[in-house]
C-alpha cells in the first residue's frame, strides 16, 4: 500500500485500511473543514483536468438492447408477525451497536410477504426521522449497474469482456494487457484515480463536477499495482474506465445509457445517475462518519465516485435491481452464467467472492457500496427468491471502534444479521 498524504488535516487522524471502499479512505469533508486522505502516486500532467483518449473515433449511439424485462412485483401481504418482531430486533440491535443515526431496511420473501421499516434520525440536527422512501445514495451498488451495462453491450456483439482497456481509453499502464473483464472482476492491477493530483485538483474547487474522463484522468500513466490478473484488488478506477467504454461504444453520456437501458425498462423512476449535489432533491438522509463528539455530517460532491458510486435509489426500486441482478433478467444466460465466475477479493469489502460487478455471500448475490456518511447493501437469493435491501447513514464504522478489527459496514453486517434469521423461517 502506497504512504499517505493527508491535506488539510483539522481532524483526528483518520483509520486506515488497505485497498478502496467507496473513497472511504480518500473524502471526509466535515462542518468542521474538508479533510483528504489520499494515496500518493507519481504526477500526471494536469493543464486543466484531461479527459482520457479514446482510441478510435466516436461511436454512433447504439439501440436499447433487445431483451426485454418486466419490473418485479414485491410479494404480496407483510410478513408474520414474529419474524418481523425478529427482523426489528436485528435493526435496532445493528444501530445501536454501530451507533448509527438511522436505517432504511427492506426484506422481500415469495409467499410470506413484504416488510419494510425506517428507524432513527435522517438529519439530526434538524431531527428528522429516516422514512421507507427516502432517497438514499447506492454508493458502490452503481458499479453492479455499470457492468451490468457492459455485459448488454457483450449480448449484442458490440464489446468483447477480452477487449483490452486500451482499445477505448488511452493512457492506462499495461492498457494493451488489461481486459474488459479484469477491469469488472477488479483484478486489472492498475492505480486508483484517488491520489495527490485529484486531492489538490479537488481542493482547488471543492464543488467541481467531475466527468467520468476528468477522474479517469488522474489515474492514466500511473504505476500499476500489480501484473493484471494475479490479484484482486478492489478500486473506484476499474468502473470508472468500464463507464468510460460505455459513453465510447453507445455515442452517449452515461446517464442516458443507464436511463435507456436499465431505468427505463424496469420502471426504476426513483433511481439516478447525479453527479450535482443541487439535483438531490428527493427528500434524503444526511450522511455522517464518527466523530469525537458523535456522528460529524459529511459535505457531498457527488460527482467523485462517477460510474463506481454516484446513483442514488429508494428500497423498492433497488429491490427490483437486487432481483434483476442477482438472476440476470437483463443478460443472456451464458452471459450471466459468465458473470458470476469470480473469486475472494484480497482487500476490498467483504464478500465470499466477487465476480463481474456481483458479489456473493452465503448464497446471496448482490453489491454493497460504503463511502461519505453512507453505507448499503441489495442481495437476493436465487435459491429461496428472497431479496434484502438496507441502508444506513454513517460510514467509516470500525469494529469496536478498532482500526486493527477492522471495517464494520454497518449495513452489511445488517444484511448477514437478517440473511441468517430467514434461514431457520
Amino acid at each position: 500500500m502506497l504512504d499517505a498524504v493527508r491535506i488539510r488535516q483539522r481532524l483526528p487522524p483518520a483509520p486506515r485500511t488497505r485497498g478502496n471502499r467507496d473513497m472511504t479512505k480518500l473524502a471526509r469533508s466535515t462542518q468542521t473543514g474538508t479533510r483528504w486522505l489520499i494515496a500518493a502516486g507519481s504526477l500526471v500532467i494536469v493543464g486543466g483536468l484531461l479527459a482520457a483518449c479514446s482510441a478510435s473515433p466516436q461511436a454512433a449511439p447504439s439501440s436499447a438492447p433487445s431483451i426485454q424485462v418486466a419490473r418485479p412485483d414485491a410479494p404480496q401481504g407483510t410478513l408474520p408477525a414474529d419474524l418481523q418482531a425478529k427482523l426489528q430486533e436485528a435493526v435496532d440491535d445493528t444501530l445501536a451497536e454501530y451507533s448509527v443515526p438511522a436505517t432504511a431496511v427492506g426484506v422481500w420473501i415469495p409467499g410470506q410477504g413484504s416488510w419494510e421499516t425506517a428507524a432513527g434520525l435522517a438529519d439530526i440536527a434538524n431531527n428528522i426521522p429516516a422514512s421507507t422512501d427516502m432517497s438514499w445514495p447506492l454508493r458502490s451498488i452503481t458499479k453492479s449497474y455499470t457492468v451490468t451495462l457492459i455485459l448488454q453491450l457483450v449480448d449484442e456483439g458490440k464489446v468483447s469482456l477480452d477487449d483490452t482497456i486500451s482499445q477505448y481509453v488511452d493512457g492506462v499502464t499495461d492498457g494493451d494487457k488489461i481486459t474488459l473483464r479484469e477491469l469488472a472482476n477488479m483484478s486489472s492491477g492498475n492505480a486508483d484515480y484517488t491520489n495527490a493530483d485529484f486531492g489538490a485538483a479537488f481542493e482547488q474547487d471543492p464543488t467541481k463536477i467531475f466527468t467520468i474522463d476528468e477522474l479517469n484522468s488522474f489515474m492514466l500513466g500511473k504505476p500499476a499495482q500489480f501484473a493484471p490478473g494475479t490479484e484482486k484488488v478492489y478500486t473506484n478506477a476499474n468502473t470508472n474506465l468500464l463507464g468510460a467504454v460505455v459513453e465510447k461504444v453507445t455515442g452517449e453520456d452515461f446517464a442516458t445509457a443507464l436511463d435507456e437501458r436499465i431505468l427505463t425498462p424496469l420502471a426504476q423512476s426513483q433511481t439516478e445517475y447525479l453527479v450535482d449535489v443541487d439535483r438531490w432533491t428527493a427528500p434524503h438522509p444526511v450522511g455522517y462518519q464518527p466523530g469525537p463528539d458523535g456522528p460529524v455530517a459529511q459535505t457531498q460532491n457527488l460527482s467523485i465516485l462517477g460510474a463506481a458510486g454516484s446513483m442514488f435509489s429508494t428500497l423498492d426500486d433497488t429491490r427490483v435491481w437486487a432481483e434483476t441482478l442477482a438472476t440476470g433478467a437483463l443478460l443472456q444466460p451464458a452471459t450471466q452464467e459468465e458473470r458470476e465466475i469470480g473469486a475472494p477479493l484480497e482487500s476490498g469489502p467483504p464478500y465470499d467472492l466477487y465476480a463481474l460487478g456481483i458479489g456473493e455471500t452465503d448464497g446471496w448475490w448482490g453489491h454493497n457500496g460504503e463511502g461519505i456518511g453512507f453505507t448499503a447493501a441489495a442481495f437476493h437469493n436465487p435459491e429461496t427468491g428472497a431479496s434484502i435491501v438496507v441502508f444506513m447513514n454513517e460510514s467509516n464504522v470500525f469494529v469496536n471502534e478498532s482500526e486493527d478489527e477492522g471495517k464494520a459496514h454497518p449495513a452489511d453486517q445488517l444484511f448477514r444479521r437478517i440473511a441468517e434469521i430467514l434461514k431457520t423461517t
